[in-house]
């Protein structure tokens, strides 16, 4: 079986020969962009991996692989756009080296070809990688929509957060699986196995994400702390905070949420002493703890050899470890 940097290796070498050659030039310059500034490329790597599991030549779900990769890029270039972010991977956005307009439409380019790079799959795989990936993608939008409703909502539920989560984070991760398992020859129970490995591991990842935004190290995380308690964005953490607080927790955090000038640090060290009053750290490292073992539970019920498994199993722990 090939190694985790070895399948890295492969990806990077793929990415860097794409060619996106119709004219105009200009169109597709925010895309070689974006490309451009790397990223973990963890979802092509799961294609390659659950692939490996079933077939030692993997060549047959590189364009798969690929195509997922556009597609993660073409969502990260258009959630910039709407977030209104300065930067991505610590470099201008698209819509920040060009304008909104060429965003918007080299994002639709994108998503154009990634279709063309899913659509080389070998025919006996095509229609079910492309069935996949195309509810994928709505289920993705789907994620978007509810995390901006989000937004303007004071009352949403737990189960409703995971539930956006699940569609904006975890259905990719396990699309990414289901895809090498389907181009793999993989039974259908393999198959099945690893899309749900993925949904559990990307809900851990999402979850042990917003406990980091709060409780991480910023030299070791890559991003500054506290940011999500700063835009008052709707996260385990805060969804939980709102249904457990006292009277008084609850005049202190909605004094905080809504007020419009404040000291960053001063609202940060609030919110988070408010949390800790709660012990949020710990009900989130046990939820998160919850889906992991879930996670590990389907990638043990596959029927290939144990030591086969050792990949994703390294790949999940340093996915759940980042701080170290």
């Amino acid at each position: 079986m090939l190694s985790f940097n070895e399948i890295l290796q492969k990806i990077e070498q793929e990415i860097a020969q794409l060619q996106f050659t119709y004219p105009p030039k200009s169109l597709y310059e925010p895309i070689e962009y974006i490309l451009s500034l790397g990223g973990k490329r963890i979802r092509p790597a799961l294609v390659l991996m659950a692939c490996n599991l079933y077939k030692e030549e993997v060549d047959a779900a590189i364009k798969p692989a690929l195509g997922l990769e556009v597609f993660h890029n073409f969502t990260l270039l258009h959630d910039d756009l709407m977030d209104e972010a300065d930067k991505r991977r610590n470099k201008p956005t698209v819509h920040k080296v060009w304008n909104a307009n060429t965003a918007i439409l080299s994002g639709d380019a994108m998503l154009i070809a990634a279709y063309q790079l899913i659509e080389e799959t070998a025919p006996e795989s095509l229609k079910e990688i492309l069935h996949l990936f195309t509810a994928t993608a709505l289920e993705i939008c789907g994620g978007q929509q509810y995390d901006m409703e989000f937004e303007s909502r004071t009352d949403v539920s737990e189960a409703e957060y995971i539930e956006m989560i699940r569609l904006k984070t975890a259905v990719l991760l396990a699309c990414a699986l289901k895809m090498g398992a389907i181009v793999g020859n993989a039974p259908k129970e393999d198959a099945e196995a690893l899309y749900q490995f993925g949904i559990h591991i990307g809900l851990a990842f999402q979850l042990q994400d917003d406990l980091l935004d709060v409780y991480g190290d910023t030299a070791t995380f890559g991003k500054n702390i506290g940011g999500d308690i700063l835009c008052n964005k709707k996260t385990f953490l805060l969804i939980n905070a709102l249904r457990l607080v006292s009277e008084q927790q609850r005049a202190i955090l909605n004094d905080w949420i809504h007020k419009k000038e404040f000291d960053p640090a001063e609202k940060i060290a609030a919110v988070t002493a408010i949390y800790n009053q709660l012990h949020l750290k710990e009900l989130s490292e046990e939820k998160i703890h919850t889906y992991y073992i879930s996670a590990m539970e389907y990638l043990n019920s596959l029927q290939v050899a144990p030591e086969k498994l050792t990949i994703l199993k390294e790949v999940s722990a340093r996915l759940m470890n980042r701080q170290s």
